[in-house]
């Protein structure tokens, strides 16, 4: 096909996701430091971390975008300039960016490209091309647009769009919310959000019982875009953004694999006209998630797309049981186990590319080959060899098995 194919951009929230994400797929990762990112609940990074992510995304051609899109005050541009130069030094490939004083710092003291934030919600042509014109080359527009607004604005201001394709959702414009500042003290603009949308609210308005009983009326749907991939594409979009930095291993290599393979699909045969879309959508669910939407990406979200229940009313299908440390047919398969799992269990492993690898837990032993009828957390284990199982693959079981 003629089309460029828009870059899958995944989350990162520590060292060990930037790998499992470049490792199923995704052509670059977002990753935060210890400072100016709007996720200080994540694990973020730290310089080391850095330098070891960045090497390891760009040896395997994956991207490194890190994230400064905290809202700053003097004190705190005092410390920006030295953490920029070093994001210069280890050849990051751009930074997220919503505040104009540290656009204007960046610009000053690097080459480093500057990606605008969604938090920045750039909704038109003339905010992106105000953008363009102080040195940004890629706008993450906001998520009150649809893929054909976007893709107006990728035309008329002649900039990179980035739009969000799958993960949770803020009731707020594009983030711009105060709650978690009046509930808990915590600026969720300066990465203190305690997402009190998802809570759950008493209604006191005259309304009757059953009214009354819809009290997450905040709480929005999370958002999947797999169907509208064509969309993305037809329309020139160029970054195809998964939110989840806080979000497990197990949801980040799942998210990269599936929507590489989807867009991969796509540019080999020109269609979705597949069996392979109702395997990739039951992926999608395997982790957890609340009920998904297409939120603003074809027609504006309405009361449709609230999440009217409780967090926990969507469990995740299948857990995150270990992380593969070594396979061959001479050593077995080494599993660093992160869930305990009894012997017999119905185990799937994740390959970077193409359908699980199932396998029966049967024969189970630890490293001294001492036989085991129950794994525990953080130990490792040998299970018989099986083919195409590689180092690092996720494990996986279905919930309450």
């Amino acid at each position: 096909m003629s089309q460029v194919l828009p870059e899958i951009l995944a989350p990162a929230g520590s060292l060990d996701k930037l790998k499992v994400a470049v490792l199923y797929g995704a052509n670059a990762v977002y990753v935060g430091g210890q400072k100016f990112g709007l996720r200080t609940a994540a694990d973020n990074f730290t310089l080391d971390e850095l330098r070891e992510g960045v090497a390891f995304a760009h040896e395997r051609g994956a991207q490194v975008y890190v994230v400064l899109n905290s809202f700053l005050h003097d004190k705190d541009l005092l410390e920006l300039p030295e953490f920029v130069l070093f994001l210069e030094e280890i050849k990051v490939n751009a930074v997220i960016v919503s505040d104009l004083g540290v656009v204007k710092t960046v610009a000053r003291l690097s080459n480093i490209p500057i990606h605008i934030s969604t938090q920045a919600s750039t909704l038109n042509v003339e905010a992106a091309k105000f953008w363009k014109s102080i040195g940004a080359t890629r706008v993450v527009v906001g998520r009150e647009l649809s893929v054909k607004e976007a893709g107006k604005i990728k035309r008329e201001a002649n900039i990179e769009v980035e739009m969000f394709i799958h993960g949770s959702m803020c009731m707020a414009y594009s983030g711009h919310c105060v709650i978690s500042n009046f509930t808990q003290g915590r600026d969720s603009n300066r990465g203190g959000c305690a997402h009190s949308c998802r809570f759950e609210y008493s209604l006191d308005m005259g309304l009757d019982t059953e009214e009354k009983k819809k009290a997450f009326f905040m709480s929005s749907k999370d958002l999947e875009g797999l169907r509208i991939l064509p969309e993305f594409i037809n329309e020139g979009i160029d970054s195809l953004k998964i939110e989840g930095r806080m979000k497990s291993h197990l949801y980040t290599g799942t998210m990269s694999k599936i929507y590489t393979e989807a867009l991969r699909y796509y540019h080999e045969h020109g269609n979705f006209l597949s069996d392979d879309l109702l395997y990739w959508e039951s992926e999608l669910k395997k982790v957890s998630h609340r009920t998904y939407t297409n939120a603003s990406l074809i027609e504006k979200a309405g009361a449709e797309s609230i999440f009217n229940e409780r967090e926990n009313s969507t469990e995740a299908e299948w857990q995150m049981v270990g992380t593969v440390i070594e396979a061959s047919p001479n050593c077995g398969i080494v599993i660093e186990v992160r869930n305990a799992f009894n012997q017999g269990a119905e185990l799937e492993i994740l390959p970077f590319k193409g359908q699980v690898i199932n396998i029966i837990a049967n024969e189970i032993t630890d490293i001294m080959m001492k036989p085991l009828t129950r794994t525990k957390p953080s130990t490792l284990i040998k299970l018989p060899y099986k083919a195409g199982v590689e180092s690092m693959q996720l494990v996986r079981q279905k919930a309450n098995s």
